[in-house]
């Protein structure tokens, strides 16, 4: 790992849930660089971006789908037009060349077409807002196995010196804490797996300590478990508990009394507002 990746993932432990838009003021010293940083990180699973659709190609099953009667295809209208203009391509075409609808749309029916089959997308860093978050591989490199080359110096400020030093105080007091939580069974190894139950558990726990009468906001429960969870896996054990009617959430009315970190750590609808109180039934 060369200097500047080494700073880039201390600059992102500087912030909430290890999460930043990649346009943020913070990564300017590496002007043109960090989208390169960025990728080649991502490519070794150490960080995550946010993605977007950069070409598309027809497959073989997409141009069979074509040749089939009117009545017999198993695509909407819109999905058909759009697989149409897409094989008249003579091979890989950008998105932004198939007009005749808004880019969310035609965004939508490409994620569609390919999850079916039809076409095969090519992804690429977003170019516009993008996001870039630490993984869990991530963060059990930086607590776990980074070590400096003997012989490297790297000048590093007493900023992202501290950056790291919270992060590990917080990865291994979490740690530990969830270790006496969740009593290990002989002859097992020290990672740990937190179930659905102990999820339940920790939101209890929290509820009571913080004193939240049954209405936990989810940024307290991302402090307490983001790590060792990642932000994808505390949502879908959150909704596996709400699906087996265990706990129930509500959307924010109220957002002047919290920071836009604290709006954020809600779980992001794609219709209505945010999901940002957990009850527990």
């Amino acid at each position: 790992m060369d200097t500047n990746e080494l700073k880039f993932l201390l600059k992102l432990l500087g912030f909430a849930n290890y999460r930043a838009g990649l346009s943020a003021n913070t990564f300017n010293s590496f002007k043109s660089e960090k989208n390169k940083i960025c990728r080649s990180l991502g490519d070794r699973e150490l960080v995550d971006y946010t993605r977007e659709i950069a070409t598309v190609k027809i497959l073989s099953t997409g141009q069979a789908l074509l040749k089939l009667p009117a009545g017999e295809v198993p695509i909407t209208d819109t999905e058909l037009k759009v697989l149409e203009k897409i094989s008249k391509a003579s091979g890989k075409i950008a998105p932004s060349k198939i007009a005749g609808l808004k880019a969310a749309e035609r965004d939508a029916v490409l994620k569609t077409l390919s999850e079916r089959g039809l076409i095969e997308t090519e992804l690429q860093l977003k170019k516009s807002k993008a996001e870039v978050w630490l993984t869990e591989r991530g963060i059990e490199f930086l607590r776990d196995d980074y070590n400096p080359n003997k012989g490297v110096q790297p000048a590093i400020s007493l900023e992202l010196l501290g950056n790291y030093l919270r992060f590990l105080r917080k990865t291994l007091r979490v740690k530990s804490e969830l270790t006496s939580i969740l009593p290990l069974e002989s002859g097992s190894d020290t990672s740990i797996n937190i179930s659905d139950e102990e999820v339940l558990q920790i939101i209890e726990k929290l509820d009571k300590e913080l004193g939240t009468e049954n209405y936990l906001p989810i940024f307290h429960l991302r402090q307490k478990l983001q790590p060792p969870l990642s932000r994808d896996e505390l949502d879908q054990a959150l909704y596996r508990l709400q699906a087996q009617d265990k706990i129930d959430f509500s959307t924010l009315q109220e957002a002047s009394i919290y920071t836009a970190e604290q709006i954020d750590a809600g779980i992001h609808q794609n219709i209505g507002g945010s999901l940002f109180f957990i009850t527990v039934n």
